[in-house]
């Protein structure tokens, strides 16, 4: 089992329509991302910079963030949340890998 990281921003003034949309997250998304290998996945919201910081387990070589195949749920949920974040130009969230630099179990 992997861990990946990554940051992502957030637009000012969005940061409660952020959490309403996640708490309505679609049940076929979750799935989806389920199948994909990934678990145990959280989002942690640094209000001081509007920094998305997210951390998930991988079972694959491959997370969440992975643009090479992007299924038709993943696409509709990136264009219902580009008007709230920082996309690129398929709308996919801007997306930064961290490396992990310590870890305890």
């Amino acid at each position: 089992m992997k861990r990946f990281a990554f940051k992502m921003y957030l637009k000012k003034g969005c940061e409660k329509e952020y959490e309403k949309r996640h708490a309505a997250i679609w049940p076929e998304l979750v799935k989806m991302i389920k199948e994909q290998g990934v678990s145990d996945y959280s989002i942690f919201w640094d209000k001081d910079t509007n920094i998305l910081f997210a951390v998930q387990k991988c079972d694959k070589d491959t997370n969440s963030q992975d643009t090479t195949d992007v299924d038709p749920i993943t696409q509709k949920w990136w264009d219902m949340m580009a008007d709230i974040m920082e996309v690129n130009p398929d709308n996919s969230p801007v997306s930064i890998p961290l490396q992990e630099v310590f870890h305890l179990d």
